[in-house]
């Protein structure tokens, strides 16, 4: 049995939105940001969270998303998406050395190309020069790899095997962050439809209404 550690509000996200998509039974223990909470996370009564001596058994860098099935122990999460596809996915993962070859380089792009530059555009206030001026800088850095997946989407929906795949979840999960810039993803209107199209899957929308429903 599929254990996964973490709440919605984090990078779990990305697991929890696959399992919805394939119907996998799992155990999820909520795990939460120790940063997040309001009272003492060291005190005897609070919530699990990220420094509970019980989850730091489990993942020693108190970080989530983390994974557990058997003896393996997983605590990235891209690295536990593409576990699971490969093993449990189907259509969702690959089928053929190729294909997992893609979406390895669709989840990497993502991780170094997209979530970085798009977690400061999420995190900068847009009502100072200075945010601004951030803004404007991670915008840039977007620019490059948003023209390729343009180009990369252009005649397809989808990234890999033109169906929907874990490559996607993890790349869209990674660019959700900048959908708040009010023009960026306008300028690539092929990755603009293809977000929107993975965002409209019935899978995401559980995985949103539940991550909504947590506290802030």
């Amino acid at each position: 049995m599929i254990t996964l550690y973490g709440v919605y509000r984090s990078r779990a996200s990305r697991p929890l939105w696959l399992l919805a998509e394939l119907g996998l039974p799992f155990t999820h223990i909520p795990v939460i940001q120790a940063y997040r909470m309001t009272t003492d996370p060291r005190a005897e009564d609070a919530p699990i969270n990220t420094t509970t001596p019980a989850f730091l058994a489990v993942n020693p860098q108190g970080q989530i998303p983390a994974f557990a099935e058997g003896d393996l122990v997983l605590t990235e999460s891209l690295a536990i998406t593409t576990h699971i596809a490969r093993k449990y996915g189907k259509a969702l993962g690959p089928q053929s050395d190729a294909e997992a070859a893609l979406i390895d380089q669709y989840s990497l792009l993502a991780a170094t190309g997209i979530e970085t530059p798009a977690l400061e555009i999420l995190y900068t206030d847009a009502a100072t020069p200075e945010g601004q001026a951030n803004i404007a800088v991670n915008a840039e850095k977007l620019r490059r790899p948003l023209a390729r997946l343009q180009a990369d989407l252009q005649g397809r929906d989808y990234l890999v095997g033109n169906r929907f795949t874990v490559a996607d979840i993890n790349m869209a999960e990674c660019l959700r962050y900048a959908q708040g810039h009010p023009s960026l993803l306008a300028e690539f209107p092929a990755v603009k439809a293809w977000l929107e199209r993975c965002q409209a899957r019935p899978a995401f929308q559980a995985m949103w209404a539940a991550r909504m429903a947590e506290p802030a």
